[in-house]
């Protein structure tokens, strides 16, 4: 069988298809890839079904060794893709020969890569998913030197596309464009949400995007209203921005817990929680109702 060796992972890489819905009421997130839309590209400019599993990488490092032929294409963050040490294509199908090293730089923008194969990643489902989740440890634990990943076969004849449109052009301050949260009253003043911007703290992860604002802002915190800072546990969705006492929200990503006792005070659009998944530490935002 075709594999795939890894030489590298990086600060963190991990195997994610689009998740395992359905088993919110065991307590078991949907996980899957951060950014759904850059792992839906790359699959598609292999020929593969937009939800195959590939690999999702954490400010590049990826080295990867191909025992055979096969078709890849990177996706994701602004970064420069390296086939045997030479400059290639990122959101292009390229073909690596038996032999062939794959490589990612640092991303020069965003934070997260995939990595497509023809045929998918194909390690052991569980509940339905090749998925990686960080929260349950759900899932293959994250790559590490000497992984070996096995390629799966083409049952179906998917249709390939050599090259994608690039978005070269990346604003200082990313906005994120949301709906009202189903708790927003429990919020004093639930706009001051879009008032000024935000940072993005290094404890983000898979998980969610905590922020924070910067050292001397003049833009407030969100404060609670007097008894409303904890509520009873409940259902939280994909994206949901959650204000806990501190008054520093946090974004869900993929592997967030699927209840929560703090007020949800917004929800991201889908497009803008792929947009949330790429935001690096240190980065500002804004949010804008939609």
């Amino acid at each position: 069988m075709t594999s795939l060796t890894v030489l590298a992972p990086g600060p963190l890489a991990t195997v994610q298809d689009a998740g395992r819905p359905g088993y919110a009421h065991l307590g078991v997130p949907r996980s899957g890839a951060a950014d759904r839309a850059a792992r839906a590209l790359a699959n598609r400019l292999v020929g593969n079904a937009e939800s195959a599993a590939v690999v999702e990488t954490t400010l590049g490092g990826l080295r990867i060794r191909v025992d055979a032929d096969v078709l890849v294409s990177v996706t994701g963050a602004d970064t420069v893709v390296r086939r045997n040490a030479i400059p290639a294509g990122l959101a292009a199908a390229l073909v690596l020969r038996a032999g062939d090293e794959l490589a990612l730089d640092a991303p020069t923008w965003g934070l997260r890569n995939y990595v497509a194969v023809r045929g998918g990643i194909d390690v052991e489902p569980v509940l339905g998913s090749r998925s990686t989740d960080t929260l349950s440890g759900l899932g293959p634990p994250p790559l590490d030197t000497g992984a070996l990943l096995p390629v799966g076969g083409t049952a179906r004849e998917w249709p390939t596309a050599l090259t994608a449109p690039a978005n070269s052009e990346h604003p200082r301050v990313v906005v994120l464009e949301c709906h009202t949260g189903p708790r927003a009253d429990h919020l004093v003043a639930p706009a001051d949400l879009c008032v000024g911007s935000w940072l993005v703290g290094t404890d983000s992860n898979r998980v969610g995007v905590r922020i924070d604002r910067a050292e001397g802002s003049v833009h407030p915190l969100l404060a609670h209203r007097d008894g409303a800072a904890e509520l009873r546990s409940e259902g939280i969705a994909h994206g949901s921005i959650q204000v806990p006492p501190s008054g520093r929200p946090v974004i869900f990503l993929a592997d967030h817990p699927v209840t929560g006792g703090y007020p949800v005070v917004a929800v991201l659009t889908a497009d803008a929680v792929d947009l949330a998944a790429q935001v690096v530490p240190g980065s500002e935002i804004r949010f804008r109702l939609h």
